[in-house]
């Protein structure tokens, strides 16, 4: 995996806020199939660099390469045409729509022939793709007539990923997806992570779960005042030298 070429790759990416530099010159990459953690102690530039990435807000300098070409992700519908998908800690699930609904939200597959025209939706057909999305990464969905707000957290995370994977086939960010759940379903929820990876879908973790990062990462990349300070293979570190990283305790740069 080393020797893959990233598939997404920020280079020297700033943003500033007023006075508050929030980006300055960070970098990061992501391979496809990999699990990438991002971390860092609150203000180090996370949320700041997915949204960068994912089409959510514009940088003032720096570049982002897609498959070796240099990109401008405008916008989310940019990131989304280009296979790029995230799931934020509010999930942005319609609590009173089902899965299959959730799933389509703004994508509906319409009826062929006059009846898709005069605005008839294929149910049918919707339903089928989405219990297959849901099988293929073994979501638990125990319903798909039930309204998702109905639904356990864990239930709720696996549907959220389930519908980015769904549309996006390069890279998924998936921000703190294991908060507030309990560890059946955290458990769960990793393990869906892994299958995405599986799936040859490049993935990035964003938590602040020492032991969560360590189980289902590759790589774990650092971010420390709007910088990359350091870069580990996971088997290669400790929960210790990444704490040490984000605080400044020491870094480096490898893998």
């Amino acid at each position: 995996m080393t020797d893959t070429k990233p598939v997404l790759e920020a280079r020297g990416l700033t943003r500033r806020f007023g006075s508050v530099t929030a980006l300055d010159g960070a970098d990061f990459d992501v391979r496809p199939g990999e699990v990438v953690a991002l971390i860092g102690d609150n203000g180090a530039g996370k949320s700041t660099l997915v949204k960068a990435l994912s089409g959510n807000l514009e940088v003032d300098s720096g570049q982002v390469i897609f498959k070796d070409v240099v990109r401008v992700i405008d916008s989310p519908t940019t990131a989304s045409a280009l296979g790029i998908e995230t799931v934020y800690q509010d999930l942005a699930l319609a609590p009173h729509l089902d899965p299959v609904q959730n799933m389509f939200l703004g994508r509906e597959t319409m009826r062929p022939g006059l009846a898709g025209h005069l605005g008839f939706m294929d149910n049918r057909s919707m339903r089928k793709e989405a219990r297959s999305a849901f099988d293929k990464l073994g979501a638990t969905v125990r319903s798909l007539d039930a309204p998702v707000g109905s639904m356990s957290g864990g239930q709720r995370q696996a549907i959220a990923i389930a519908r980015a994977v769904h549309w996006a086939n390069e890279v998924v960010f998936l921000d703190e997806p294991t908060a507030a759940l309990g560890v059946r379903q955290t458990a769960n929820v990793l393990e869906t992570i892994r299958r995405v990876a599986s799936h040859g879908v490049a993935v990035v973790f964003i938590s602040h779960s020492m032991p969560h990062v360590m189980e289902v990462s590759d790589r774990v990349q650092v971010l420390r005042m709007g910088k990359r300070v350091a870069t580990y293979r996971t088997e290669d570190t400790t929960m210790e030298e990444l704490v040490a990283a984000m605080t400044g305790a020491t870094g480096q740069v490898a893998a």
